[in-house]
């Protein structure tokens, strides 16, 4: 059996990922999907100097407190920063990486270098989109339920983590086994770059048909990707 940690991305907390927590546990398999720093139901904490590397040290921090080992570390999103991030910092404790439709920047690059879409709200602190563009345009493609669940809990997302450059001074070189998921239907981050992501890592190449969220409208699917070997 796998032990399993789950990056959620921008707006959200681990919440999003109930659905392949469920199943996950269901084969047998051990499963940790935290809500970082400032998003989810820890936005009260939400303050400056929240940023992908502070993220990714959170990650590699849980990995050394609850003692982890060969861990199959899954990010979507920006979640796949901080997923770079706390790879990058806690190598020996790491199996394989999963980006689910995820960002992966390259040292100095930016969020805003690959979507430069600006949200529609936007604090000192955070940003996030509208409830009305996050049903309309980001989560359109989900069942009405499943949309208006999710926008309920959208909350905003540390602003460094758009607009500073990432750190990531070793990562592309340390070699990783890796699997590399595409959405089809996903705007961004697009398929140009999930392919980058591919083919420097030399990882496994899966597609599902779907959205930017396949944790909620295709679960079997991304499921059969994590557990893919």
């Amino acid at each position: 059996m796998a032990t399993f940690v789950l990056i959620h991305g921008a707006y959200q907390g681990g919440w999003i990922w109930q659905r392949i927590e469920q199943r996950l546990r269901q084969a047998g398999h051990t499963v940790y999907a935290p809500t970082l720093d400032g998003c989810g139901e820890r936005k009260a904490s939400l303050r400056p100097g929240i940023t992908t590397e502070t993220h990714g040290d959170e990650i590699a921090q849980l990995l050394y407190y609850q003692n982890l080992r060969d861990v199959v570390l899954v990010g979507t999103s920006s979640g796949g920063m901080a997923m770079a991030a706390a790879a990058e910092r806690a190598p020996e404790r790491i199996g394989r990486l999963v980006f689910a439709d995820a960002l992966a920047l390259l040292d100095g690059e930016k969020i805003r270098d690959i979507v430069p879409k600006p949200a529609a709200i936007n604090t000192e602190l955070g940003l996030m989109p509208s409830r009305e563009d996050a049903e309309n345009r980001l989560l359109a493609g989900l069942d009405e339920t499943t949309r208006r669940w999710t926008s309920e809990r959208f909350t905003l997302h540390p602003t460094a983590v758009f607009h500073q450059p990432v750190k990531l001074p070793r990562f592309w070189q340390m070699g990783w086994k890796a699997s590399v998921l595409y959405c089809t239907q996903a705007g961004n981050p697009g398929e140009a770059h999930i392919r980058r992501t591919r083919d420097l890592l030399n990882g496994s190449w899966h597609v599902i048909d779907t959205g930017h969220y396949p944790m909620l409208s295709e679960p079997d699917a991304l499921t059969r990707v994590l557990l893919a070997q």
